[in-house]
């Protein structure tokens, strides 16, 4: 009897895309006793889950069989950052863009977490949140280029120069999308360190809100360029 398949599972055709950017070329050691492609289901259903390592279905590979894979072989190693990678610039390539992008957008998002907390955890006072930060660093297209997780008391301008640091240089870049948070210290960094040009875009009507001659709409306002960033946040 073949084991029930979660929504999370992937398909032969997208397991044949991802098969050698996971898999490893190593031939030393025994044979591994659970095929690769059981081993990503098993973080995939994870990942989309949300449950904790213990309780994978039994369908899968023990939690202890995964969490190595996951630590060791896709994360330590880079695996998992390069598969990323390489199916951006493909996607990209696709669309007829160049595989590295000449704008970006940036922005991060507080997360409320648990009481325990951790070390990677504080008070945002704007947002009156406990909890840590999203950053992230996104292609026009809401393509991923950079992310990074840190506690929510860490400003926008210098989180966004944390983000990058020990992000890989993105060769073609010349122009970044933020918000107002991201003026003085990081544009200056950008400018100085990356010949990055930082813009805030601004709704076209609000100079006719400032002085008053239209009245702002209550709400959600979808901003140009910005909300790419905000919808890869809802991906997510």
């Amino acid at each position: 009897m073949l084991p029930p398949r979660y929504p999370s599972d992937l398909s032969d055709e997208e397991w044949e895309i991802l098969e050698p950017l996971l898999s490893t070329t190593e031939k030393r050691g025994r044979p591994p006793r659970w095929p690769s492609r059981r081993v990503a289901d098993a973080i995939f259903y994870l990942l989309r889950s949300g449950c904790s390592w213990r309780m994978l279905p039994r369908e899968y590979p023990p939690w202890q069989t995964v969490y190595y894979h996951f630590r060791r072989c896709w994360r330590r190693d880079g695996r998992l950052r390069r598969a990323h990678d390489r199916l951006r610039e493909e996607l990209r390539e696709a669309e007829g863009r160049d595989r590295d992008p000449s704008a970006a957008v940036i922005d991060s998002q507080v997360v409320k977490t648990t009481p325990v907390g951790g070390p990677e955890r504080g008070y945002d006072g704007a947002k009156r949140i406990a909890g840590r930060k999203r950053h992230l660093l996104v292609d026009t297209n809401g393509l991923v280029l950079a992310a990074r997780v840190h506690s929510a008391d860490l400003p926008d301008r210098d989180g966004g120069r944390w983000l990058l640091d020990e992000q890989p240089r993105l060769p073609r870049l010349e122009l970044v999308w933020a918000d107002g948070a991201y003026t003085g210290g990081f544009r200056q960094w950008a400018e100085e360190e990356r010949g990055w040009r930082v813009e805030v875009p601004y709704h076209r009507d609000r100079q006719l809100w400032r002085y008053g001659l239209e009245e702002k709409p209550h709400g959600f306002l979808v901003l140009p360029r910005r909300w790419v960033v905000e919808r890869t946040f809802a991906w997510g």
